[in-house]
């Protein structure tokens, strides 16, 4: 685990220095980086005196105390779903299996402010595409390789057929992007031969533009792609079986770094599931090709899938630092050097926790029939999906959906020739509905102020503002978060039905949370999400009209 993170982890930032230049400041002001802008803002605030850090401050203990209240605390629900709304719409959901989802939390109204109205329209037409075309045309095919697929309810066919396409779009989106940039990738890389080689003389770039230099990270690159051998021949014991999946590797890793970057460039969410569900395939296939497959093989690809989710994750995570440094005049040379002692630390702290989850907890548990199934306490969703991928795949008979991925494929290629972000839009079909149309209402939020005034300058105004408002729900929200998660973490000694309940457990069983209740405002589930609905309206209400207060700061 360690050896897998640390190369993963160095092989990501390797790949992504030569791209630095071209996210960072080449395409300043065309991607909106909302993390990046999220921190930067903070970051900004907190050297500024007065309303800034106020704004910012008031911005995060409403989005924090809000979160914690519903998210943590379960006060009211935030997990609307349009069955909520009445019988009727019930029997329209079982008869057509169209559903409509939205979380109602402070974070996804920061989020899709920052994201823009543009993106999450995109993001959010990619998710009604899946959940309102797809999943009714699946549900009314009534089969689907031998499955009764009108007994199942929206989710499932989501989850087991349409995410199929939400994948193979990514995969071609991000293969098109990849193509599109091939001139910008070679070039970058050409540098590094050409300083290696001595035919380059490099200018003296500002200290804000300078990088590990090409020569040093080409060499790193050979470096740790030897290591890497070594690692996979220890595994696969083997010299042909080593060198292949370390070329699968190095190939996917190096592609999909463009991906993961651009992913989180866009919408702040980095797909690293749903690349190495790509890896995972495509790994898979040419393995069993070449005659791995069965225990050997599934260890193997596991393996490789680490590696590559390791370095597409560390990528996408270290181009927001970098557009940070870019804001606030760091030096990506420093960023860099400092990011591969991070990656060394980081690697130890993941083998450190696995180790304390498998011994605390337990990955899997036996149920009555005494075989292994995954632990309720660590349901791993994405880890179970893709250990069924491997076992799949590792069976040369077994049935690969080809089909679902080129749907996927073709409504990608369609999006791009449309002219529509295709990245964004199969995001959109591939995460969860419910994380998607939030977008729409920060996004509506920001045009709304961007065209509050005739005056130029009186709207920026505003926007900034709201800028500000927004960052600190993010920001809030996610400190209360690690706040839920630390109470859910302290034992009080108290055993209940043989468990050692959490403060968070203890809290909650004093507000009269249990079996028959999940809400503390109403015993209806429907009635506490409503009411959720309602305190999202009322955040909106405070972030356009706090935002506006910024013509008195003129």
């Amino acid at each position: 685990m360690f050896f897998a993170a640390l190369l993963g982890g160095v092989l990501g930032v390797l790949f992504l220095i030569p791209l630095r230049r071209y996210f960072v400041a080449d395409q300043h002001g065309l991607l909106p980086f909302p993390e990046a802008t999220a921190t930067t803002e903070i970051l900004v605030s907190g050297e500024s005196a007065g309303n800034q850090a106020k704004t910012l401050i008031t911005g995060v203990l409403v989005g924090g105390t809000l979160d914690f209240l519903s998210d943590t605390l379960h006060i009211w629900g935030v997990h609307f779903n349009s069955t909520m709304l009445g019988s009727a719409l019930q029997k329209f959901t079982v008869k057509t299996k169209m559903i409509f989802k939205m979380e109602t939390t402070a974070f996804f109204v920061g989020l899709g402010y920052i994201v823009g109205l543009k993106y999450a329209a995109v993001i959010a037409g990619g998710s009604f595409l899946a959940w309102f075309v797809l999943v009714p045309l699946f549900a009314h095919g009534q089969m689907i390789a031998g499955v009764h697929m009108a007994g199942m309810d929206p989710g499932m066919i989501f989850a087991n057929y349409v995410r199929h396409v939400g994948i193979g779009a990514i995969a071609a989106a991000g293969l098109m992007g990849i193509v599109k940039n091939s001139k910008i990738i070679v070039s970058s890389f050409s540098v590094g031969f050409k300083q290696i080689f001595g035919h380059h003389k490099s200018a003296n770039p500002e200290r804000t533009d300078r990088d590990i230099s090409m020569k040093s990270v080409i060499t790193l690159l050979g470096v740790s792609l030897v290591f890497t051998f070594i690692f996979f021949y220890i595994i696969t014991g083997t010299f042909g079986y080593g060198f292949l999946t370390l070329v699968i590797t190095f190939v996917i890793s190096f592609l999909f770094t463009t991906v993961a970057a651009r992913a989180i460039a866009i919408v702040g969410t980095n797909p690293v599931s749903g690349m190495t569900l790509v890896t995972l395939i495509i790994g898979s296939v040419i393995l069993v090709k070449a005659g791995l497959s069965g225990d050997a093989g599934m260890t193997i690809a596991l393996v490789m899938g680490s590696v590559v989710c390791t370095a597409l994750s560390v990528a996408g995570a270290f181009i927001t630092d970098l557009k940070i440094g870019y804001w606030i005049g760091s030096t990506p040379m420093q960023q860099e050097r400092f990011k591969f002692l991070g990656m060394l630390i980081a690697a130890a702290s993941v083998g450190l926790v696995m180790y304390v989850l498998n011994t605390g907890f337990g990955f899997t548990v036996l149920d009555a029939a005494g075989h292994a199934i995954p632990n309720p306490a660590l349901p791993a969703p994405q880890a179970n999906v893709m250990k069924t991928i491997i076992i799949t795949l590792m069976d040369p008979k077994a049935n690969i959906p080809w089909i679902l991925y080129g749907i996927g494929c073709i409504v990608a290629l369609l999006m791009d020739m449309l002219g529509v972000p295709a990245l964004a839009f199969a995001l959109g079909m591939y995460l969860p509905q419910e994380l998607n149309t939030p977008l729409l209402v920060g996004g509506a939020m920001a045009a709304l102020l961007k065209k509050s005034s005739d005056d130029e300058k009186v709207s920026n105004a505003r926007f900034q503002k709201g800028t500000l408002i927004a960052s600190g729900l993010l920001a809030g929200s996610a400190l209360f978060g690690v706040l839920g998660a630390v109470l859910a973490s302290i034992g009080t000694g108290t055993v209940v039905n043989g468990k050692t309940i959490s403060v968070l457990d203890w809290v909650r069983n004093a507000m009269g949370l249990g079996a028959d209740r999940h809400y503390v405002i109403m015993q209806s589930a429907s009635g506490a999400t409503i009411v959720g609905l309602v305190i999202m309206v009322l955040i909106c209400v405070y972030l356009y009209f706090s935002a506006k207060k910024a013509d008195q700061e003129l």
